[in-house]
């Protein structure tokens, strides 16, 4: 099974992989490092967890290639990828960008249509709420790679984590990440956990397939009684490690919501 990357993975990525592996985290979060080639400016998008030698060692990868970090940007608050941020800023003296005011440090936030150029570096902020409500992707315009977070991973799927996360700005999120691949030429996934993806369509769709999947699987159990969302857990999820049943419940949570508000339950 492939695992995460870590070291240059595009012109302008180049992946640090901290060392907190877990069934939700995979392999470890994936810290991106992007720069231009030739500048000497870097942007690090999810410094991780608080980890004093994986903090050292991003900012030791950035100094190697000659760069010192200009920004930092933040794709959701959960701690497996921000927690990190406030001591890596201390260390780079970077500010800190973020949809939630609460994660950042400096004035400005981020936002739909917000353009970063760092250095020559180009990147479109693309907001992609569902996993959480502050979920952002990233679109790293020259490379034709989109950095998604938790929104996609490199290996399975995500959690749609219920109260925050929706499942129908999530659905709505998918279908914006696939727009940008018919229409910017997007073929790269950079997922924030797992390997990267080379076929980013490909990706998405199978994403949308899953979820509506799911949701006629969760829809049939409510039509057969199970009303509580753990006897829906136990019969959807049955072929799901139990150690993910506490994640799946957050799910089925959501798709019970979602089901609930478009009059179907």
């Amino acid at each position: 099974m492939p695992g995460a990357p870590d070291g240059p993975v595009t012109e302008r990525a180049t992946c640090v992989l901290a060392p907190n592996p877990s069934q939700m985290t995979l392999d470890g979060t994936n810290t991106w490092i992007l720069a231009e080639p030739g500048s000497g400016l870097a942007v690090v998008v999810d410094p991780g967890p608080q980890d004093e030698g994986h903090l050292r060692r991003v900012l030791d990868t950035v100094t190697a290639a000659g760069r010192r970090v200009a920004l930092t940007l933040l794709t959701h608050g959960h701690p497996d990828h921000a927690e990190g941020a406030v001591r890596f800023a201390e260390l780079t003296g970077s500010p800190v960008r973020a949809l939630d005011p609460g994660l950042r440090l400096g004035a400005e936030g981020l936002g739909q249509g917000d353009v970063i150029t760092t250095g020559g570096l180009e990147v479109r902020v693309v907001p992609t709420p569902g996993h959480t409500s502050d979920s952002l992707s990233f679109h790293i315009v020259a490379d034709g790679a989109v950095l998604t977070g938790d929104t996609v991973l490199g290996r399975g799927t995500t959690v749609v984590a219920h109260p925050d996360g929706r499942l129908g700005d999530y659905l709505d999120s998918l279908r914006r990440l696939r727009s940008l691949t018919v229409d910017d030429g997007v073929h790269t996934v950079l997922p924030g956990h797992g390997p990267v993806l080379t076929d980013a369509q490909g990706a998405i769709d199978y994403y949308l397939v899953h979820r509506a999947k799911r949701l006629a699987q969760v829809e049939t159990a409510v039509e057969m009684g199970l009303r509580t969302p753990e006897a829906v857990v136990a019969h959807v999820y049955a072929d799901v490690d139990r150690g993910l049943w506490p994640w799946a419940e957050l799910s089925v949570r959501a798709q019970l919501d979602y089901l609930s508000e478009h009059g179907l339950l």
